[in-house]
């Protein structure tokens, strides 16, 4: 699932963004994330499950996006809203791409409308310019405003393929479903995150680090406005996991523990995940 090689010279790492798709639970007892696969063979979290994401492309940063997105707050302090913008841009294009969900304004739109917007898209040539050209067909912009911020994630410098990841929540929008992309993605469901966690812990699924601790921070929110509570007391620094070997094997440490350079704990939770046979496992600083 992970290339770590604590000899790798450090790598640079890209932009990137992921969307937490949540809803409440038929139930009104929990929330449900909206997940994919990641296919077997994808160079980067193959067959893990994950939130839908990617890179931020120089597509997001066009300024064609000037009047087809709506609302570009500044989610990190050190950003202009430029740059701030271009993250949420990125966002909803993958939202679009890997689960056919598309946070936009006007009337709520159907999921077979999501879908086939999501086939036209992908049909055309310059994704970012066509995603424009489809949007303002049906009179419609991008809407940035319901994405609240939720965490930053730098990949380990051991692992060869980096990325400075900015995290999202987001309540889905009504009457969209979701759907993979059978590309990138393999399969896609919904499920609470004490669904995923337990499917973890029996080796039923992999879950890379980042995404266990996004689902355990969501374990104990029972509803949206919980949830989005929540979020806007998370801090926005970065969080860089640092390779180190534990025993006869291998941990990845987070700010706050005692092996990594940075003192100051800036997520909740366990300080570590340790190598257990093919899974990172959270565990206290032995």
């Amino acid at each position: 699932m992970l290339d770590l090689d604590a000899k790798r010279a450090e790598a640079l790492p890209r932009e990137a963004a992921t969307l937490l798709l949540i809803r409440d639970r038929a139930d009104g007892d929990a929330i449900e994330i909206f997940c994919v696969v990641r296919h077997q063979k994808s160079g980067f979290l193959g067959g893990a499950v994950v939130f839908p994401g990617g890179k931020v492309d120089a597509t997001d940063r066009d300024e064609g996006w000037n009047d087809l997105a709506e609302g570009a707050p500044a989610f990190w302090p050190s950003e202009d809203d430029a740059s701030a913008r271009a993250f949420g841009i990125a966002v909803c294009r993958e939202a679009l791409e890997e689960a056919a969900i598309l946070l936009a304004t006007g009337s709520p739109l159907r999921h077979d409308e999501v879908v086939a917007l999501r086939t036209e898209v992908g049909h055309a040539t310059g994704e970012g310019a066509s995603l424009r050209e489809a949007l303002r067909s049906r009179g419609r912009r991008l809407d940035l405003t319901p994405l609240h911020p939720f965490g930053r994630w730098v990949t380990p410098v051991a692992e060869a393929r980096r990325f400075d990841t900015r995290f999202f929540l987001a309540c889905a929008p009504a009457g969209q479903e979701g759907a993979h992309d059978a590309h990138e993605t393999t399969a896609s469901f919904w499920a609470t995150p004490a669904e995923l966690l337990r499917r973890f812990e029996q080796g039923e699924i992999q879950l890379a680090p980042p995404t266990h601790r996004c689902l355990e921070l969501l374990l104990a929110k029972h509803t949206i406005e919980d949830a989005v509570a929540f979020a806007a007391t998370l801090g926005v620094l970065p969080i860089c996991p640092k390779l180190v070997p534990q025993g006869d094997g291998l941990a990845l440490v987070l700010p706050g523990d005692p092996e990594h350079d940075v003192a100051t704990p800036r997520v909740p939770g366990l300080s570590r995940f340790v190598l257990r046979g093919e899974r990172w496992v959270p565990e206290a600083a032995p």
